[in-house]
């Protein structure tokens, strides 16, 4: 055994646990989104797919490594990070024009709050393991795992304004803070994928 084995088995148990929060997520989320008719769940929904994908790459990745796969699952990457961002700035203005005013949902803000904890302390894991491996495309989804915790408590700052306060605005407006750093997220890996 080499001294990266347990490494790579460390990062892939990482994300298959990833992948198996975010399936379960998918069916919390879309049950969570029809019940209160929240925009910002359903949008979370999105990132949760956008995560699996995510996951699935770098499972891809690990499993066989060579350089070319690397910069593939590098370009995949980038794009679920412009695909969030685009969708995120979309949903954020429709919400703002309509003045769409969503329902509580404790459960949802049960969920998302469960959510960030669990992806701030696997992103942190992935970031760990990945540079223990010198693994870049780890250590990019890791991001992507941090982005997915950063929106978990956007969307649940904004249910709970909106459950307290009445502020149907907050959670659109605390998305647009993810639109930002998605699209420096993507600009980093398109400017590392063409420099290599």
């Amino acid at each position: 055994m080499t001294s990266s084995e347990p490494a790579l088995r460390r990062g892939l148990r990482l994300e298959y646990a990833t992948l198996a929060w975010n399936v379960v997520g998918l069916a919390v989320l879309a049950w969570t989104a029809i019940a209160a008719r929240s925009v910002a769940l359903a949008g979370f929904g999105l990132d949760s797919l956008i995560e699996i994908g995510a996951s699935v790459v770098v499972i891809w990745e690990l499993t066989g490594i060579d350089e070319r796969r690397q910069h593939r699952a590098l370009r995949l990457i980038g794009g679920a990070f412009a695909a969030l961002a685009l969708y995120l700035l979309v949903q954020g203005v429709v919400v703002l024009v309509v003045r769409h005013h969503a329902g509580h949902s404790v459960a949802g803000i049960v969920w998302t709050a469960l959510t960030a904890l669990a992806m701030f302390a696997l992103a942190w894991g992935k970031a760990r393991t990945g540079r223990a491996l010198g693994n870049l495309v780890l250590q990019t989804e890791g991001r992507v795992t941090l982005v997915d915790g950063i929106l978990a408590t956007a969307v649940l700052v904004g249910l709970v304004l909106n459950a307290a306060l009445g502020w149907w605005w907050a959670d659109p407006v605390a998305g647009f803070v993810l639109v930002y750093y998605a699209l420096r997220e993507f600009a980093a890996i398109m400017r590392h994928g063409s420099a290599a």
